[in-house]
This record gives C-alpha cells, structure tokens and sequence, in this order.
C-alpha cells in the first residue's frame, strides 16, 4: 500500500506547492496527516519507546519529510521535480546497503553493482540522457539546494529504516513524528518570507488528499519495515519510482523523454540487483 500510495506523492507534492509554496505545502499535509494518523492509530505510550527510535530515528524522519517536500517545492518547473522524485528513490538501494553494513542483512559481491547501476540511472535522469559530466554538473549547479535535498532524502530514508527495523520493537510513532516536521514547517513559514498562498477548493482538496495519503503510506511502512522481509520490501519498492513518473507525468501534465524512461528503468533494475545479491546469500 505504501509503495502505491507513494507513487502519486511527487505530482501532487509538486501541484500543491505551487498553490501554497514549498514551505506552507509540507507544513499543511504533514500537520493534517498527523492529526489523522495519531487519530487512527494512535501513539504509543512514550516510555515504552527505544530512546534510539524515538529520538534519532524521529529526527531522521523529521528532517527526511522537509528534505523531500521542499526538493519538490523548490524545483524550477514540473519537470525538474520529476527529475528530483527520482533522485529521491535511489532509497531502495541505498536501504538494503545500509541494511548489510549493520549486519541486518547478508550481502553478495552482487550488491556494488546493483548500487552503481541505481546511481547511473539517476545520473542519466538528471543529464537529460548525456552521459557528460560537464552537463551533469550544469543541471544539478543550476539547483544546487533541490537536488541536495532530493539526494539526502534518498540517504536519510534509507537510515530511517534501518533505525526502525533495529529499535521500533514493533512500536510506531508516525503521527508524532509527522506533527513534528509539519510544526518545523509552520515555524519556518512564521519566521522568513514566503509567497503568499493561494488557497482554494482544488488545493484544499489535494492537501486533503494528499494528508490522507501521507498518513497512510508511512504507517503502513513503519509495519511492514518491522514485521516484514526488509531486503524484500526495499527491492519491491522498484515500483514506486515507475508508479511515480507514470502518475506524476499525468497529473502535472509533463511528458518524460526516452533517456528519462531508460534512467529510471536502470534505477529499478539496480534495486533489484541489489535484492538479489541478499536473495543469493541467503540461499547458500
């Protein structure tokens, strides 16, 4: 559910930035996804929480959602924040990575290949099909601030699941996590200047939806990450970079060129590499 749910989340992140600004946008979902989260599922009582999940994996979290929503926000058009989507979903990889460097996982030689043919695809997405590092440098130079956000949100919500895994104990504090980076936000959009927001039903009702959304996807996660097969959950997550330009293409109106096409497709096969070189070890 989180991986098809995430899908729809960089076009409709996008379009309702470009109603409230990037920094009024997150603060606005991830507050209203909060509230609707805590009221579905509640939060543990905070003492029976692992102090490593609770604090360090919260702020991992926190800083993660702001990382993501304003790389979008920021993105100079509809199409950069495409581009910026899937530089986000390099995750997978990174997860199952981070998963065999804390003994949580076993890995084969397989796992560097895998992770070089992610960072490829990305690489060929954001120089527009040209395999030139001068052009690369241009694209990423000419937003430095978005794609640096967009590439330490892939790291960050690779941490963040592999900090759950090892100290969740089952427990989720999604909701209040999700508070906490709406109310960063809130404080962000009170104490700098920001353009004005434009509010009306259409946006009202993507923020809706879109905090339904939200709430949802990280719940189910934070379930899965603890109680499922990590490598396995991090290598399906594949779809979510395809589900993502499909749905985000439609909905924002942009059409993705062949060369986007192919560095996605390389982003997805190199997670499934990735699952592989753990599939393999655990065979033998």
């Amino acid at each position: 559910m989180a991986i098809v749910i995430w899908g729809a989340s960089v076009g409709m992140m996008r379009s309702i930035s470009e109603s409230l600004g990037p920094v009024a946008a997150g603060a606005a979902v991830f507050t209203l996804s909060g509230l609707l989260a805590w009221r579905v599922v509640g939060v543990p009582s905070l003492r029976s929480l692992h102090p490593a999940y609770l604090w360090l994996a919260g702020a991992v979290f926190v800083v993660y959602e702001i990382c993501f929503a304003l790389s979008l926000g920021l993105a100079h058009d509809r199409a950069q924040a495409l581009e910026l989507g899937m530089l986000n979903y390099l995750w997978p990889s990174l997860t199952i990575v981070l998963a065999v460097l804390c003994r949580l996982q076993r890995g084969s030689p397989l796992l560097m290949p895998g992770v070089a043919l992610s960072l490829f695809g990305a690489v060929l997405v954001m120089s527009n099909g040209h395999w030139s590092p001068t052009l690369l440098l241009h694209n990423v130079l000419a937003n430095p601030l978005a794609y640096g956000m967009a590439a330490a949100a892939a790291l960050l919500w690779a941490c963040y699941s592999v900090l759950t895994r090892r100290y969740g104990n089952g427990k989720s504090a999604v909701p209040l996590f999700l508070l906490l980076a709406g109310l960063v936000l809130w404080m962000r959009y009170a104490t700098s200047v920001q353009p004005p927001m434009t509010l009306s039903l259409s946006s009202m009702t993507q923020v809706l939806v879109q905090g339904c959304f939200s709430a949802a996807s990280f719940s189910c996660w934070n379930f899965g990450i603890q109680r499922g097969n990590m490598t396995l959950l991090a290598a399906a997550s594949y779809l979510t970079p395809v589900l993502s330009v499909l749905l985000g293409s439609i909905w924002l109106g942009v059409v993705p060129s062949a060369a986007f096409w192919q560095g996605v497709l390389l982003v997805c096969a190199g997670s499934l590499l990735c699952w592989w070189a753990t599939r393999c070890v655990s065979r033998h």
